[in-house]
């Protein structure tokens, strides 16, 4: 259970590694068991035939030599006569005296099952360890005479053939499991790059990249696959184009009852003095939800402008140093222009948007925050910058990434102030600023006081001459 849930925490590329690698494994394992086991069954098998054919063949001269007289201690004579090859140690049993030309080899050596085998009348043989040395041991009656004649053969160089053949087979079965492995590896990347360009598509198209497809794929079993994610994404890319041209087209036609109604509003503002008390609240009322339900139309016809892809920039120079202060001169909020030693700086933007972005930041922080508003103006590596401080309580960590959304209020969503928001304000200053190019962003003031800094950051960019604008 605790190997499965371990396997299952593995990603699908480590788990076809370790299959890979697992069957190179059990593979290299087979071969080098069945290459010992055939080794170790021949050679042994080789061997000990040779010791027993040439025991038997010693076995004879031996008792050719015997006779029935012979004494324990004549039969060294016979005993240095035979042929010996290395590592042979051959032994003579009369009676219950032995007789043995090296010490290596004993009677204290032979097997006992071997000596009962061999006293009662059979020939046979078995491998042995002496001293920690390996041995074939070959006992043959000699019946005539009451003698037995054993002979031991060491296999000390069988052993280490098998011992080195061991290790090259380890070492060839370690390879084989690497080279799985590699393969493994290598064919589960190959595997995985469909599934890795759907994951590209997919994060694509959550960025916005509505047009996002995948190029038809030579492998039959993924064209499938294919056409359903391509199908989805452009499914998703109709559906999203019809609901921002409803939300367009409704925005255009309810523009003209607004007008319509912004008319009465005023016609009556303007005969206020001749209503009751309870009539003129009323009608205030009525005029601050006309006026937000005018801005929010107004914005959500700007903002769909970037839907249906038919927003552009009207690009041209702007003093910004000037531009900020003419855009928050009016401003009934309590604003500090902070631009340093900045006597001017040109960059190229579309003068309408960047004075809702300004305009816009100015209202969040007047709206959310308390006190006076900062707005600094400066520039750092080639991109002009624009901060909107405010004294206010901040915006969390977890709501920075999602402030810029559309209707999102954040905590304090629920509080609409004394402003007009319509909670597509801070994403429109998005749309604004990514149409220049730049970035915005909110995090906490520089000074370390309370409040929040609303960051702008715009490409200045190469400003041509005067007569490359006309």
């Amino acid at each position: 259970m605790m190997i499965r849930r371990l396997w299952g925490r593995l990603g699908l590329r480590a788990r076809i590694t370790g299959l890979y690698a697992l069957g190179g494994l059990l593979l290299s394992l087979t071969i080098a068991l069945s290459t010992l086991t055939l080794a170790r069954q021949n050679l042994v098998e080789d061997r000990e035939e040779r010791a027993f054919s040439v025991a038997v063949r010693n076995a004879q001269r031996v008792e050719n030599g015997l006779g029935a007289e012979t004494e324990i201690e004549d039969v060294g004579v016979l005993l240095d006569n035979l042929t010996i090859t290395e590592g042979s140690f051959p032994l003579l049993q009369v009676g219950d005296a032995t007789r043995a030309l090296d010490q290596a080899f004993d009677a204290d050596a032979v097997p006992p099952s071997l000596r009962e085998l061999v006293e009662a009348g059979n020939a046979g043989r078995m491998r042995v360890r002496v001293n920690g040395r390996p041995l074939i041991v070959t006992g043959i009656p000699i019946p005539d005479t009451a003698a037995a004649y054993y002979e031991a053969a060491a296999t000390d160089d069988v052993e280490d053939v098998l011992n080195t053949l061991g290790i090259i087979v380890l070492g060839v079965g370690a390879a084989a499991t690497l080279l799985s492995a590699a393969l493994g590896s290598w064919a589960s990347r190959r595997a995985l790059t469909p599934l890795g360009e759907v994951r590209l598509a997919a994060e694509s198209l959550a960025a916005g990249e509505l047009d996002t497809r995948l190029d038809p794929p030579a492998d039959a079993d993924l064209a499938s696959l294919t056409a359903s994610f391509n199908g989805m994404a452009r499914s998703l890319e109709d559906r999203i184009e019809r609901d921002a041209r409803f939300a367009s087209e409704v925005s255009h036609e309810l523009r003209s009852p607004l007008m319509t109604l912004n008319a009465s509003v005023e016609v009556l503002n303007n005969n206020r003095d001749s209503m009751t008390e309870r009539n003129q609240t009323a009608l205030d009322l009525l005029t601050d939800d006309v006026t937000r339900f005018t801005a929010l139309v107004e914005d959500l016809l700007e903002i769909s402008r970037y839907d249906v892809g038919t927003a552009s920039l009207r690009a041209e120079p702007i003093d910004l140093v000037e531009f900020v202060r003419q855009s928050v001169h009016h401003s009934p909020y309590d604003v500090v222009i902070d631009v340093g030693a900045l006597e001017y700086l040109v960059v190229a933007g579309d003068k309408r948007r960047l004075a809702q972005v300004v305009a816009n930041l100015v209202d969040n922080a007047a709206k959310y925050g308390a006190g006076e508003i900062r707005v600094v103006v400066g520039h750092e590596d080639g991109f002009a910058i624009i901060a909107v401080e405010d004294k206010g309580p901040g915006v969390p960590e977890a709501e920075r990434g999602v402030i810029f959304d559309r209707f999102s209020r954040g905590s304090a969503g629920g509080r609409r102030g004394h402003g007009t928001g319509s909670g597509l304000g801070l994403a429109l200053v998005a749309e604004h600023v990514g149409l220049h190019g730049g970035e915005v962003w909110a995090d906490d003031r520089l000074d370390g006081s309370e409040g929040a800094r609303f960051t702008v950051r715009i490409p200045i960019g190469d400003i041509p001459d005067d007569e490359e604008w006309a």
